[in-house]
């Protein structure tokens, strides 16, 4: 199911999950990706907080200009992916 795993990827998780400091992540990030794909993830994962807090589509595309494949593709992933949005979500409290 996970093809795309590889040591590559592998190594790219073992780094993300041993930052220790939002500092660090933002150097890290800086680094890692260009202003648009930080932008992109961005946008996904506040769709991704909004769904989960009941705004429709229409009220997600207006406040963060997603369009509506990407809140179908966020709203898809939430209902039958790993979890992974869920997850991050209720830890870090975003749903309140």
């Amino acid at each position: 199911m996970h093809g795309y795993r590889d040591e590559s990827l592998e190594n790219l998780v073992k780094a993300i999950i041993n930052i220790d400091s939002e500092e660090e992540c933002y150097a890290f990030l800086d680094d890692l990706c260009t202003i648009r794909e930080l932008q992109d993830m961005a946008q996904r994962f506040e769709t991704a907080v909004l769904l989960t807090n009941g705004m429709n589509y229409q009220q997600i595309a207006e406040k963060v200009g997603a369009s509506t494949a990407t809140i179908s593709r966020v709203n898809r992933c939430l209902q039958y992916g790993e979890g992974g949005y869920k997850a991050v979500i209720e830890k870090i409290g975003k749903q309140d």
